[in-house]
């Protein structure tokens, strides 16, 4: 028997150098031969290694053609061209057809990019009648959605390792598909739903199976990057996530002597960067502590980079950990602190100490770390003026802002809660500038994010040390160096002075009608000071 698994490509505005390796599909490869060492498995990306091409805006996100009216080259820019980033149908049937595969898996991992999933599914169906199996957040949080579209026949809710496992077993000796867990089948044309059940122990799961992948096409600024899993499962009950809805809600760490044997055969084969892909990476203080220490003495020093892409909580990042971190190879922290209104956090079920978040980013950065401070936008119950106030507050701080926008992820609480409909799937991202907040509107949240950037802009201009004190904004915009910084310098002197923000196509001005000049004009009279990730003062 044939196992292909396969990832689909995703349609967006923008894709990242990191993102979306399919280290769970490697998982599956590693348990089903770990298993059932007879059956070949192959994986193939058909995300990453693609030239992206140029596609049509779907008509339900048409209206963002006023937000994102041409390509920007500003510092400021957000979006302008919609991309698809993978291959083309045809070159997915081809290669499917040349493996003549058994039983086809297709990765399923973000609502937002599903009929793409479903796209690959219903091409792969014209070349064969192959059974298909789709896993992921996507059948998990919406398994019926899922399991009723034509091309697929299985779809797997939450961990796939055992459930794959047992389905090929399944449908190799021709027995009854109930006993399957987390299965979802069709019956005689109804969707059957079994109980999900625990997976394998982490611990007895096989380091995953990258073989099948060209480690030169997962990349950060231009150097291999290999994502890593240390731990499941998530403690905490944001009600905006939906992780618990693939990964559950008890925590399981692997231990440091598994994570370090990966480490070992991955760095062994060439790989000195990796990224922990964990929803948790540090929060077993006490093995995280460990694992650091023993990282530090298995590998020459400064021979490693570490990155969690996914990001940190900042809860319980201290100064012994930070300092090991430092040691160990992480470079950058990526600190997602939601909001800074303690109340917005606590409606949402999200902790919150934000004294705390400000000593771990200057602790982080007088260790010479890099730090990106995460905010989300348009939050259901936060007000303008609590957004306004957490972007001024992350302003002031020496880090970059990373702002995004709220959106529904299904299978979230939240989603159950505001009644999530599968016609907003498609609005599911950042770029779509979703709106679910009755306080702040779609304008609102776009001048917000652009003034992210903004801000980052004049944090990320690069000073002399002589200009590393204290200085007025006009100093700071008179030392840009380059031609991008000057062009940043004016179109910023252009808003402060007209109230106008303007887009720069190349060759002219373009007014970007749907940028809020009062909402921005409130948080720059918020901030007062803004801190430059290289320590410097710029007063605004």
């Amino acid at each position: 028997m044939k196992l292909l698994l396969l990832q689909p490509p995703v349609q967006d505005y923008y894709d990242t150098e990191v993102r979306l390796q399919p280290v769970g599909l490697c998982y599956l490869k590693a348990a089903v031969q770990n298993h059932l060492p007879d059956v070949e498995v192959v994986v193939k990306d058909f995300h990453a290694g693609y030239t992206r091409r140029t596609v049509r805006v779907p008509k339900e996100l048409g209206y963002l053609r006023d937000y994102y009216p041409v390509k920007d080259h500003s510092p400021f820019s957000l979006f302008s061209v919609y991309y698809r980033f993978g291959a083309s149908l045809d070159e997915i049937a081809a290669s499917v057809a040349r493996e003549n595969p058994d039983l086809v898996g297709i990765s399923s991992l973000f609502s937002t990019y599903h009929e793409e999933a479903f796209a690959a599914a219903r091409k792969i169906k014209e070349w064969k009648d192959v059974p298909i199996v789709m896993g992921g957040s996507h059948p998990s949080a919406l398994p019926e959605v899922a399991l009723r579209h034509p091309s697929v026949d299985f779809i797997v809710r939450g961990e796939g390792e055992r459930p794959l496992v047992e389905l090929i077993e399944a449908l190799r000796r021709d027995s009854d598909l109930k006993a399957v867990p987390n299965l979802g089948f069709k019956l005689k044309g109804r969707c059957v739903l079994n109980g999900v059940e625990p997976n394998y122990p982490i611990e007895d799961l096989p380091i995953p199976d990258m073989s099948d992948l060209n480690p030169a096409l997962y990349t950060s600024q231009r150097k291999a990057v290999v994502a890593l899993v240390s731990s499941r499962g998530c403690p905490y009950g944001c009600d905006f996530c939906s992780v618990r809805t693939t990964f559950g809600n008890a925590y399981r760490r692997r231990s440091n002597q598994s994570i370090l044997d990966e480490m070992g055969l991955r760095y062994a084969a060439g790989c000195r960067v990796f990224d922990f892909e964990d929803d948790n990476f540090a929060f077993d203080h006490r093995q995280t502590i460990s694992l650091l220490e023993q990282i530090i003495d298995r590998f020459p020093h400064g021979s490693l980079e570490l990155f969690a892409m996914n990001g940190l909580c900042y809860f319980g990042l201290d100064s012994e950990l930070l300092h090991l971190m430092k040691r160990a190879g992480f470079s950058q922290l990526n600190l997602s602190l939601v909001s800074g209104n303690p109340q917005v956090c606590a409606d949402h079920c999200r902790p919150s100490r934000v004294d705390s978040f400000e000593k771990v980013v200057r602790e982080a950065v007088r260790l010479g770390m890099r730090v990106i401070g995460y905010q989300i936008l348009g939050l259901p119950g936060e007000s303008l003026d609590s957004m306004v106030r957490t972007l001024a507050f992350l302003a002031q701080l020496p880090l970059l802002i990373g702002a995004s926008v709220f959106y529904l992820a299904p299978g979230s609480p939240l989603w159950e809660k505001e009644h999530g409909r599968e016609d907003q799937l498609s609005q599911a991202r950042l770029t779509a500038l979703p709106t679910h907040s009755e306080f702040v509107s779609r304008d609102d949240l776009y001048t917000l994010l652009a003034t992210a950037r903004i801000i980052n802009y004049v944090k990320s201009l690069d000073l002399s040390d002589a200009q590393q004190g204290e200085m007025s904004l006009d100093q700071a915009l008179d030392g840009t160096p380059d031609a991008r910084s000057k062009l940043g310098a004016r179109l910023l002197r252009t808003l402060l002075s007209e109230g106008r923000l303007f887009a720069w196509d190349g060759r002219r001005d373009h007014p970007l009608d749907r940028f809020r000049p009062a909402v921005f004009e409130r948080v720059w009279s918020e901030i007062g000071v803004i801190r430059t990730v290289r320590g410097g003062t710029v007063v605004t």
